[in-house]
């Protein structure tokens, strides 16, 4: 048993030594910081460095670079409300937004940013609520309990006088449950975007590769009571940026990893999901293409979730790149195998995890059987539209509110439902074209995947084609109008029983089917993939603690690297680019597309300014929009992207070869003041002074 303990630790202590991990700010490893880099990290860093670091609720991270609310944060974070702010006559995607002052600020609709207040441990208390129950039993009274839990916080935090939005958070596959208290802001204020053409330059032939020369940043204020929010704990800057070498951080909120999955898990994922996302979006991004070929307002329309599409697919053929490569899956069943070696060699923790691998895997047996009627009518899958999405939550709303807060679907508890209510009411532009073409395309898929004798299918589409269905509810529908939708929301229960719209009837109609599969899913899936873990995790603890890092969650993170270039087939890639070469890969055609400003600005522009740069840090999405910091704690850098290594970073880290890509804080300060004439922006970045 001692040498199987000691083998998993040198294990880690090698992990440790590279810039691995994406750590929670209550357990970061500042002595290794130390031992490795020389730098001192103590909690009032920390603690400074968490109250300036944003959540955008979009999946993304900003941080505070002003006393006066101003978010810095990548533009393609902020796409979805440059998009929603722009119009077939004022394109702000194609043109840039420069607001000029506060009061051509523009808010986002329905666009939420939450920073960290405070966390707390809850372990305690759900392992006590489930204890020695059965998996399905365990799994619906762990939810009601975190439900609970999250009322009871969010009302003792109004108590203190400061209202705070608590979450739930899962670490460690349930090895730690805490409470996140978040200050959130409503009020989000677009200030200044550049042209899509200089934020995303080189489009999707250069994402996920580097050199790189992308000005992907973009400017928030967040506002409370009408004015500015007072933020003291903002980031001061350090335009000249961080040298090659340097040791620097990364603090953010990744969206999620797979590294302590089980190998059963991982190749459910390998055999099922992935191959079905990318076969599914293969086909949905060529009809995007065609139909944005059809005219200039097709193209503006598709543009932001073609972006998204292309980005998606990459990512997932990078995942099941790295989930067919025998080293990955050879280390993963090592790594399993260990373990449950060093578990079986203790009658203790043999009693306490059981056969938690092996119920993981018959799980993942169930969840095959299940998975695409599962995905088409549960996930939405087959009703890929805006407007079914708004009648989904319009009709399980109003079933769900009318139960105790502990009885709902999570997604429906009183935690949740300020998120969910400034999405659905928000005013955002609907495209009934696309929301057909997107419609009809994924009712074509329901019909292929579940087969046309299918009961739901030959419910849902009776005499209609997929195209003649979707073409009837997206022209019949009124859910596009705000004002609808809020009349059902309010109105309740009897307002969308009452409701004829043919949407809020197709929700109705599959709710029953759905809402079984989802109770299949909970039972026979989740549940034992939920308890075994939580054993696996509590084995893990016993012999490593918490030395190990937890898989990411879109929860607050930091990262630890350096200025870094890698070597690719043979050359050594070096870290930093710079602005010359962005002229000398113009081409005047889209991606290589300069915008007219940045061409009248060449001769005004120092060619030596730094542009994009590269870091060992540990990232993966979510991550966009991170602030790079150097030890000091001042901005150096903001992370847009990683190299296409970091893609199997979902699984593991490789430092020799994973890569973070940030946009250099020199070329933002003389973008806004040589190209756009934005001096105030600039000086309100730099403390006031030019």
């Amino acid at each position: 048993m001692k040498r199987l303990c000691l083998l998993l630790l040198a294990g880690f202590a090698s992990a440790a030594v590279a810039d691995e991990g994406m750590w929670t700010f209550d357990n970061f490893p500042k002595a290794t910081v130390k031992q490795k880099y020389g730098v001192d990290i103590d909690d009032a860093w920390l603690g400074r460095l968490q109250r300036s670091i944003t959540r955008l609720e979009g999946g993304c991270t900003g941080s505070f670079v002003s006393p006066d609310g101003l978010v810095l944060t990548n533009h393609h974070c902020a796409r979805s409300c440059i998009s929603e702010l722009s119009s077939a006559s004022d394109n702000l995607i194609e043109n840039g937004f420069n607001s000029g002052n506060r009061a051509g600020e523009r808010k986002c609709p329905g666009d939420i940013v939450s920073v960290l207040a405070e966390i707390e441990n809850v372990t305690a208390k759900v392992n006590a609520a489930t204890a020695g129950l059965a998996d399905a039993k365990a799994n619906e009274v762990r939810k009601q309990t975190l439900s609970r839990l999250e009322s009871e916080c969010t009302t003792a935090s109004k108590g203190r006088g400061g209202a705070l939005a608590c979450e739930s958070v899962t670490l460690y596959q349930g090895g730690q449950y805490f409470l996140y208290k978040y200050k959130r802001y409503d009020d989000v204020r677009l200030v200044f975007a550049p042209e899509q053409s200089i934020a995303a330059f080189g489009g999707d032939p250069d994402n996920f590769n580097f050199p790189r020369w992308c000005l992907d940043f973009s400017l928030m204020r967040v506002y409370e009571n009408g004015k500015p929010a007072r933020t003291p704990d903002h980031l001061r800057w350090r335009v000249e940026g961080p040298r090659a070498g340097e040791p620097v951080f990364l603090a953010g909120h990744p969206g999620s990893t797979s590294r302590l999955l089980t190998p059963a898990q991982l190749q459910f994922q390998r055999s099922v999901s992935i191959p079905a996302f990318i076969a599914r979006n293969s086909e949905l991004r060529g009809r995007m293409i065609e139909w944005a070929k059809t005219g200039d307002e097709p193209r503006r329309i598709v543009d932001e979730n073609l972006l998204g599409l292309e980005n998606g697919l990459k990512v997932y053929r990078g995942l099941q790149s790295a989930l067919l490569e025998d080293a990955l899956m050879q280390r993963k069943e090592t790594e399993e195998s260990d373990l449950r070696r060093q578990v079986l060699a203790s009658p203790q923790l043999a009693q306490q995890t059981g056969n938690a691998w092996d119920d993981v895997a018959k799980a993942q047996v169930r969840y095959r059987e299940i998975y695409d009627r599962y995905a088409y009518l549960e996930s939405g899958t087959g009703f890929n539209s805006k407007l079914f999405a708004y009648a989904r939550q319009l009709v399980r709303g109003a079933a769900e509110r009318a139960k105790p807060n502990e009885q709902r679907l999570r997604e429906y508890a009183d935690s949740n439902l300020g998120k969910l209510s400034a999405g659905l009411l928000a005013t955002i532009p609907i495209y009934p074209a696309y929301e057909q073409l997107t419609l009809s395309f994924s009712l074509d898929k329901l019909r292929e995947i579940l087969g046309p004798d299918d009961e739901v299918v030959r419910r849902v589409l009776s005499k209609d084609s997929p195209d003649s269905l979707a073409a009837r509810l997206i022209g019949a529908t009124r859910l596009a109008d705000p004002a609808v939708r809020k009349s059902l929301w309010e109105g309740g229960a009897a307002a969308v029983d009452a409701s004829t719209d043919p949407m809020i009837e197709l929700a109705r109609s599959i709710d029953p089917d759905a809402r079984a599969l989802r109770k299949i899913y909970e039972d026979e899936v989740q549940a034992p993939v939920a308890t075994g873990q939580e054993r696996i995790a509590k084995a893990r603890f016993a012999v490593l603690g918490t030395k190990v890092y937890p898989d990411a969650t879109f929860t607050l993170r930091m990262s630890y690297g350096d200025v870094r270039g890698w070597p690719e087939k043979g050359q050594q890639v070096e870290p930093f680019t710079k602005l010359s070469r962005l002229y000398e890969r113009t081409t005047g055609e889209d991606p290589f597309r300069l915008p007219q400003r940045w061409l009248d600005a060449h001769s005004k522009l120092d060619p030596n300014t730094p542009f994009d740069y590269v870091t060992t840090h540990d990232i993966v999405g979510g991550n966009s929009g991170s602030p790079v910091v150097d030890a000091q704690g001042r901005l150096v850098g903001l992370a847009f992207d990683g190299n296409i290594h970091s893609i199997a970073g979902s699984y593991w880290y490789d430092e020799r070869m994973n890569r973070a890509v940030a946009v250099h804080p020199a070329i933002i300060v003389a973008a806004l003041r040589d190209v756009y004439g934005a001096k105030a922006i600039a000086a309100e970045l730099l403390g006031g002074h030019e």
